[in-house]
């Protein structure tokens, strides 16, 4: 098969892919986006020729407006360009979560500085406050009082960039010390990691240490229930232990898999070209796949 790989630049996660695709022997073809133009009626040329395509994109931007011209071109695309839309604003991803019943942090959003605070007010000190869109733990906030709500909302709405006032108030989760972050296929558990840290914000990119995690029946039903709740897809789902269980803070839809390729002994590249072999037949029945 051709794949296509969307991307802005090579990292180690797309390496991995790649380095999987040429090993079976599969033609790869490389966008790179910031050379891409894309026609509203027809195709680049080359495009005719993928038999799926999987979106790499660092920028979300560029995600979502390239996934959507490859699915009005009739080009499978992996993640599809409403997973990627709920994934990547995090108000549509908790309301997605919420609407499909999984356990997901209590939050509020709001549209000044006034109302913010009010909200925050309402959850109480700590409380979070998090940019709709982002990654990487950055620009996240853990707010401890209300001189530290006033200086952040005031900094926020001066920042300028409209998505600064979008106010997104989140609970503060006393989790033991870190989190649990799952890749998955539709669904279906590929591996799963521990993250550590002494911080409170435990992402692999801040330097928390990584440990595997083997996901238990809990895990593995939360998954899939919040994999289907934004579409399905290669993703990868972010948990937090509580004292009530577990409880989903966030489906990430270009996730990056290289911490946990590091942490786990399962073959993560492998098991997603098999699952995208499959992706590609099921979209064209005549499609022979040779691994």
């Amino acid at each position: 098969m051709n794949v296509g790989i969307l991307y802005s630049r090579i990292r180690k996660d797309e390496k991995l892919l790649l380095n999987e695709l040429r090993e079976r022997d599969h033609a790869v073809t490389k966008i790179d986006v910031r050379k891409q133009t894309f026609d509203i009626s027809d195709a680049p040329d080359g495009f005719d020729d993928l038999d799926i395509v999987v979106d790499r994109c660092l920028a979300t931007s560029r995600s979502l407006y390239a996934t959507q011209f490859l699915e009005a071109y009739g080009i499978p695309v992996v993640n599809s360009h409403e997973t990627a839309d709920i994934c990547a604003d995090k108000v549509k991803n908790s309301l997605a979560l919420e609407k499909a019943g999984v356990p997901t942090p209590a939050t509020k959003v709001a549209f000044t500085k006034e109302t913010a605070m009010e909200a925050i007010e309402e959850f109480g000190y700590p409380c979070v406050l998090k940019p709709v869109v982002g990654s990487w733990g950055r620009l996240m906030a853990k707010i401890d009082s209300r001189d530290a709500a006033e200086a952040i909302l005031e900094h926020k709405a001066t920042l300028g960039h409209y998505e600064h006032k979008v106010f997104y108030v989140q609970e503060f989760v006393d989790k033991p010390g870190r989190d649990i972050r799952v890749l998955a296929t539709d669904g279906e558990p590929i591996a799963g990691m521990v993250r550590s840290s002494d911080h409170w914000i435990t992402n692999a990119a801040k330097g928390a240490e990584t440990n595997v995690f083997e996901p238990d029946e809990e895990a593995k039903a939360l998954v899939q229930k919040a994999s289907d709740a934004v579409g399905g897809g290669l993703l990868g789902i972010d948990l937090m232990e509580t004292a009530d269980g577990y409880t989903v803070h966030e489906v990430n839809h270009t996730v990056e898999f290289k911490a946990l390729d590091g942490a786990v002994e399962t073959d993560v590249a492998g098991t997603v070209v098999d699952w995208l072999e499959e992706k590609a037949e099921a979209a064209d029945p005549e499609l022979e796949v040779t691994a």
